[in-house]
């Protein structure tokens, strides 16, 4: 037997805003603490709860992990220009253009990968 996933949890100070962003990024239900977002009815078997962890501390450094979104296929930069609009913001962590995705970060400034071509999954 092995451990499995069970959400993601990131720390946040500001857990409304946050849950606006990453609910309507990932198009998921806010539960009624407003910590806690929840993966719509229709989603895949295994799908991640999301936990906006409330901390005082303002994030100071690139995240040494880091959530990566696929794209709807076919249209990246609307998608890009989608997580814009809510309030993601461009970030440069040295890329170089070349890798496939585009780097993100969410209000708080937690950075995210929306990647361009999803690879194969087994």
């Amino acid at each position: 037997m092995v451990s499995r996933f069970a959400q993601w949890t990131l720390d946040v100070r500001n857990p409304t805003r946050m849950a606006a962003f990453w609910s309507a990024a990932l198009g998921y239900e806010i539960d009624a603490d407003g910590e806690h977002l929840r993966p719509p009815r229709d989603a895949p078997p295994g799908s991640l709860t999301v936990w906006l962890q409330p901390t005082a501390e303002i994030k100071q450094d690139k995240n040494r992990t880091h959530p990566d979104l696929y794209a709807p296929a076919g249209d990246v930069s609307g998608e890009v220009d989608r997580l814009l609009t809510l309030g993601a913001i461009r970030t440069d962590i040295g890329q170089t253009g070349d890798e496939g995705f585009t780097v993100l970060a969410d209000p708080e400034g937690n950075e995210f990968c929306l990647i361009h071509h999803p690879w194969h999954r087994t």
